[in-house]
C-alpha cells in the first residue's frame, strides 16, 4: 500500500495505516493543509468566505473521500461549491467561472480502483506550482491549521450542471463545426471505462449528432479494465469497433484528461498521435507554436515544422507544459499520453476539447481515421517501468547513466533524456507511482522495444536489482 505526498497533490491507496496511505485520517490532513494555504494566499479577503469547487470521479472510494475532504473545508470557514460527478477538465473550468479561490478533483486519474487522490487547483482553475505545492506540504507536515467557530463554519452549495455547462463551452470553439459533423453521420464507440466520461462524452457526441455505441459506460466504479488508456488494456474496444463499423473509438481515464483513440481498422491511433492529430488541424487554422514534454513523440515536433512553428519540449507534468506554452505563446499543446492542453479553452488536459475538434477535423477530411494516423511521421514507442523499493538510490542510478552517455545529447531537467540520431530514452521518476519510467522512441516497434529492454537491463544493473 502506498502513499505519495508530491507538489501537485496528495496520492494513495485506501486503506491500512495512516501516513502508508490515502486513509481518511490523511484526507482530512491534507484537505486542511490545502484550505489553510488557500486562507494564507487570500489574506486580504479579511472575512469574506473563501469558495473551492470540488469534483470527483466515479471511483468507489469517491463519496467517503469527497465528504470527508468537502467537510474539512467547511470546518475550516470555506464555502464549497460541490459538483458531485465530475471531471477534472470541468472543475478546472468551474472554478473561474465560479470566482472560486480553488479547485479540488478527488480523482486517482490513470491509477487502478484502490488508488485516490486530491489534485489541487489554483483560482485559475490550473495546477499549483512547484512552491505553492511545497508550501502545502509544510503546512501539512506542521499542521498548522487554525479550524473555525460554529458561526463561521462553510457552507456548501450543489450545483450538478457543470458537466452541461462544460459541453457548451466546448461546442462554443471557434474551430469546433458541429453542424458539419453533424453532416457526417459518424458512429463511435465509447470507453468510459466506468467513470465520469462515461456520461459526458456520449453527451457531447450526440450533441454533434454522432451515434455512440456505448461500452463500460456505468459510472460505477468498478474498472473493467486497468483504466491506463494503453493497447494492451484495450482489447474489448478494439474489437466491437470492427464489429459494429464504427469511425473510431473513443477511451478516456477515470477523470477524462487522457484520451485515446482506435482507428477505424480496431487498430489504437496511437496516444501519442492524439495531439500530434488534433495539433495537426489546429495549426492549420491558426498557424503558432506547440508545447509537450520530453516523454512525448517526436511527431508534434514534425507537424509544428510543418506549418512554420516552433516546437519545444517542457519537463514531465502538466503544471511545466502550462508554464511553458505560456512563456512561449503556444496555441497548443500537452502530453504524449493523450492529454491536450487548448488554451481558447484553457490551461488543462481536457478530452472534450479534444474530441470536439478531432471530430470537426474528421469531417473536413476525405479520409478514414486509418487514412490520416497513416499519414503522419512513422514513430514507435515503448513504454516501461520499473519498481522502486527504499533500497533504490535513484539519484545515483540516473548520475551513472548520465556519466556513461555523457558524449550524447543528453537533457537532465527532467531525470535524463539521451537523444541519439534516430532514436531517444527517457528515464525519470513517477510522480505518481514509486516506479522509474523508461519511455523509448524510434523508427521502428522492434527498434523502440530494443532500446526500452537495453536501458531496463542497465538500470537494474546500476541499482543491483
Amino acid at each position: 500500500m502506498t502513499l505519495i505526498k508530491s507538489i501537485s497533490g496528495i496520492r494513495g491507496t485506501i486503506g491500512g495505516a495512516v501516513g502508508d496511505n490515502l486513509t481518511p485520517v490523511d484526507a482530512v490532513k491534507f484537505a486542511s493543509a490545502y484550505g489553510s494555504f488557500l486562507k494564507i494566499r487570500h489574506a486580504s479577503k479579511g472575512n469574506e468566505r473563501l469558495k473551492v469547487v470540488i469534483g470527483r470521479d466515479a471511483r468507489i472510494s469517491g463519496p467517503m473521500i469527497h465528504n470527508l475532504v468537502m467537510n474539512t473545508l467547511i470546518g475550516l470557514g470555506i464555502d464549497v461549491i460541490d459538483l458531485g460527478l465530475s471531471t477534472t477538465p470541468t472543475v478546472e473550468i468551474a472554478v473561474p467561472l465560479e470566482k472560486a479561490d480553488g479547485g479540488i478533483i478527488l480523482t486517482a486519474s490513470h491509477n487502478p480502483k484502490q488508488w485516490n487522490a486530491l489534485k489541487l487547483l489554483n483560482e485559475k482553475g490550473e495546477f499549483l506550482s512547484g512552491k505553492e505545492g511545497e508550501l502545502i506540504l509544510e503546512i501539512a507536515e506542521n499542521e498548522a491549521f487554525d479550524f473555525s467557530d460554529v458561526d463561521s463554519l462553510g457552507e456548501v452549495i450543489e450545483n450538478n450542471a457543470y458537466m452541461d455547462i462544460h459541453i457548451d463551452e466546448v461546442l462554443e470553439l471557434p474551430l469546433v463545426d458541429a453542424d458539419l459533423v453533424k453532416t457526417k453521420k459518424f458512429k463511435v464507440v465509447v470507453d468510459g471505462v466506468n467513470s465520469s466520461g462515461g456520461i459526458i462524452i456520449p453527451n457531447l457526441l450526440e450533441q454533434m449528432g454522432v451515434e455512440v455505441v456505448k461500452l463500460y459506460c456505468e459510472p460505477n466504479g468498478h474498472f473493467p479494465h486497468n483504466p491506463e488508456p494503453l493497447k494492451e488494456h484495450l482489447g474489448d474496444i478494439c474489437k466491437l469497433v470492427v464489429e459494429e463499423k464504427a469511425d473510431f473509438g473513443i477511451v478516456v481515464d477515470p477523470d477524462v484528461d487522457r484520451l485515446a483513440f482506435i482507428s477505424n481498422d480496431g487498430e489504437m491511433f496511437g496516444e501519442e498521435y492524439t495531439l500530434v492529430a488534433v495539433a495537426d488541424y489546429v495549426l492549420s487554422k491558426t498557424p503558432g507554436n506547440t508545447v509537450s514534454n520530453m516523454s512525448s513523440s517526436r511527431a508534434l515536433r514534425d507537424i509544428t515544422e510543418k506549418h512554420g512553428g516552433t516546437y519545444q519540449a517542457s519537463a514531465v507534468g502538466e503544471v511545466n507544459v502550462v508554464e511553458l506554452m505560456k512563456k512561449t505563446n503556444a496555441i497548443i499543446g500537452g502530453e504524449g499520453n493523450g492529454g491536450i492542453i487548448y488554451p481558447s479553452s484553457h490551461y488543462g488536459r481536457d478530452s472534450m476539447v479534444g474530441v470536439a475538434l478531432f471530430l470537426t477535423y474528421l469531417a473536413n477530411q476525405d479520409k478514414t481515421v486509418a487514412e490520416i494516423r497513416a499519414s503522419y511521421p512513422q514513430y514507435y514507442m515503448s513504454k516501461n517501468k520499473i519498481e522502486l523499493t527504499p533500497q533504490i538510490d535513484v539519484d545515483n542510478v540516473l548520475a551513472t547513466l548520465t556519466e556513461k552517455y555523457k558524449s550524447e545529447n543528453i537533457t537532465t531537467i527532467d531525470g535524463v533524456k539521451i537523444d541519439f540520431p534516430t532514436e531517444w530514452v527517457h528515464l525519470r521518476k513517477s510522480n505518481t507511482e514509486p516506479i522509474i519510467r523508461i519511455y523509448t522512441e524510434a523508427p521502428t516497434q522492434t527498434e523502440a522495444d530494443v532500446l526500452a529492454e537495453r536501458f531496463v537491463k542497465e538500470l537494474k544493473e546500476i541499482a543491483g536489482i
